[in-house]
């Protein structure tokens, strides 16, 4: 049995292009799928919007402690920002949690008290759909 050579440059590079695409293909979905524009997610990264979208054309790879962070302000993980098969995000409430997570901590309450009123005001306007 012959050990592979681990550190031959050429399946390295062809490793970090894998993972480029990955990470491009997924954060794109995630950010498309939650509303966010890529100057959002940059100014919540506290990043240029030039810089997020070499990280969406695989032209860059973000360092892990920016990738933890994307993946907060993307509301996932990093394990699903790297993922050959993502989850498919089409959940409403993704879309809501990426909203309030831009939010202090008593903005957010002061949000989903806003909105619980708004919800419980037009459910009494439609009994029919109780």
């Amino acid at each position: 049995m012959v050990a592979k050579n681990i550190s031959d440059p050429a399946d390295s590079a062809a490793q970090v292009s894998d993972l480029a695409t990955r990470l491009s293909r997924n954060m794109t979905a995630r950010r498309h799928a939650i509303g966010l524009t890529q100057a959002q997610v940059a100014e919540r990264l506290d990043l240029d919007t030039e810089t997020v979208s070499r990280f969406e054309r695989a032209k860059h790879m973000p360092s892990l402690v920016t990738l933890e962070r994307m993946a907060a302000v993307l509301a996932t993980t990093v394990a699903e920002l790297l993922a050959e098969e993502p989850n498919q995000p089409d959940d409403q409430s993704l879309v809501m949690t990426s909203w309030m997570a831009a939010l202090r901590p008593d903005d957010q309450v002061f949000a989903r008290a806003l909105l619980k009123q708004c919800c419980d005001y037009l459910a009494a306007r439609n009994p029919d759909l109780k």
